[in-house]
């Protein structure tokens, strides 16, 4: 299989604009990603999808890769577009808000994959335990619920499971937005509509699952930092000491 990382990165974030040229040590937020990315070894090639001149200077000036298309509403439409024309198999999506990503659960996605013999599945992602009420309340977070078999059944910015009995102790899980694709399950992705969960949620791969697809959830025990606001910022800056 010849696998390779996309790194959508959007400029004009919603609710924390230009967030990934912001500084995190002596680099940027998306070089930072990127570079992480391309040292795990993991891939054939790594590239940086956007929309913005900026972002593509800043990658092609550090050495990297860069493809520019066109806007999107989501990050799977935005590779979906750069990987059309690329040879590969699996294509391993990460936020290039993620700086912090280690080889080991990209590792777990990959493998995903190597021991699905009949093609069934179509997107591997990343689910850790949330433990903390804040944590668990909080819409930033998006949770995920599965099956026994660890086949996603919904994902939601809601409180799910709703805890009602509470002589049971319920599980959160925290849904960690990076993403392995078969290609060919990305570009039919692309290309179909949205629909009124995932437009009501804000969570593109509830697409797959409204269109019958399925989402393979690998619990992982890796803590990074999603920078979705500038308090998450302040948090990455604490764990390389910038602070």
């Amino acid at each position: 299989m010849k696998i390779i990382a996309v790194i959508p990165a959007r400029y004009n974030s919603t609710r924390f604009p230009a967030k990934l040229m912001e500084i995190l040590g002596d680099k940027t937020i998306i070089t930072t990603t990127y570079q992480n990315v391309l040292a795990t070894g993991l891939f054939d090639d790594v590239f940086v999808a956007t929309d913005s001149e900026i972002i593509f200077k800043e990658i092609e000036k550090n050495g990297g890769k860069a493809v520019m298309t066109g806007e999107h509403e989501t990050g799977s439409d935005r590779i979906a577009e750069a990987v059309q024309g690329i040879d590969c198999d699996i294509v391993i999506n990460v936020q290039g808000d993620e700086p912090f990503l280690k080889l080991e659960p990209l590792q777990q996605l990959i493998d995903v994959f190597k021991t699905d013999n009949n093609k069934e599945i179509s997107l591997a992602s990343l689910k850790i335990e949330l433990k903390e009420k804040s944590e668990i309340e909080n819409p930033n977070n998006v949770k995920v619920i599965t099956d026994n078999n660890g086949f996603a059944l919904y994902f939601s910015r809601s409180v799910i499971p709703f805890h009602r009995e509470i002589s049971f102790n319920v599980q959160y899980f925290k849904h960690i937005g990076v993403y392995a694709f078969r290609k060919e399950a990305l570009l039919q992705f692309s290309k179909l509509e949205m629909k009124p969960l995932e437009i009501s949620e804000k969570i593109e791969c509830i697409r797959y699952l409204e269109y019958g697809m399925k989402i393979k959830l690998i619990e992982t025990h890796f803590v990074g930092v999603g920078i979705d606001t500038p308090e998450d910022l302040e948090k990455a800056k604490l764990i390389i000491g910038q602070n």
